[in-house]
């Protein structure tokens, strides 16, 4: 009985789980599966050191350089003040409002601006396989990629 309870218990977490993800950013998702493998990586890290291996862990814990350094760079910027723009900003999720500018539109596509129509559209194709909800993709995100590729198409 206990383990049916448990199991019981395990499914609705992770139903819900399932849930919140469909609803999430790409931004936060990124940051999910970032911590997830920085908490394995420095869990391997201790099991090296526990074992012996501790040259080799230390050289392992180096490729904790870019994530430190990223994170290091996003708490200055927001220390400095300004906003944050650019393909980066965490705050262009689901919640913003109001029409795309062009510089967003070319940040969903992946493109630089001043990109020909045919890079435009290849870019949309390929975004949109992966993103599209008949296969598996989020709602919101192949509505971001429909509207860039409206805008900068005209």
């Amino acid at each position: 009985m206990l383990w049916l309870l448990l199991g019981a218990v395990v499914l609705f977490l992770l139903l819900g789980g399932m849930s919140a993800f469909a609803k999430a950013s790409v931004t936060s998702i990124k940051a999910l599966f970032t911590w997830i493998l920085a908490l394995g990586g420095l869990s391997l890290a201790l099991l090296l050191i526990l074992t012996g291996r501790g040259g080799v862990a230390l050289g392992a814990l180096t490729l904790f350089g870019p994530l430190v350094y990223q994170r290091w760079q996003a708490a200055r910027g927001r220390r400095a003040g300004g906003p944050r723009t650019g393909a980066g900003n965490s705050d262009s999720g689901p919640a913003r409002s109001g029409p795309m500018t062009r510089e967003e539109a070319y940040a969903v596509l992946g493109l630089r601006p001043g990109a020909s129509e045919p890079d435009i559209r290849n870019a949309h194709r390929r975004l949109m396989r992966g993103a599209h909800p008949d296969a598996g993709g989020s709602d919101w995100l192949a509505a971001r990629i429909n509207q860039a590729r409206d805008i900068l198409l005209g």
